[in-house]
């Protein structure tokens, strides 16, 4: 996997910014899936920096986290 640059963190913090601006407005799917993606990229950057270290549970905790919330939002009905 490349390296996850400081520009790709930036995308990902805006993109969960992002995301609840846009779930705040109504578009819940959208915004829960643009927090997914962002929160598993940075959960993705962190992976490599704590992999020295041999914490597991720093590592795929957040990234389970994402995954659910991205099934959860797929999982939503079409009118929200």
């Amino acid at each position: 996997m490349p390296a996850i640059t400081a520009f790709s963190l930036r995308i990902a913090y805006a993109a969960i910014a992002l995301g609840v601006v846009i779930g705040a407005l109504a578009f819940v799917r959208s915004g829960a899936l643009m927090i997914a993606a962002g929160t598993a990229l940075i959960a993705l950057a962190r992976r490599s920096q704590i992999s020295r270290q041999r914490r597991i549970i720093e590592c795929y905790f957040p990234l389970a986290i994402a995954i659910t919330l991205f099934t959860l939002a797929l999982a939503l009905p079409k009118g929200l």
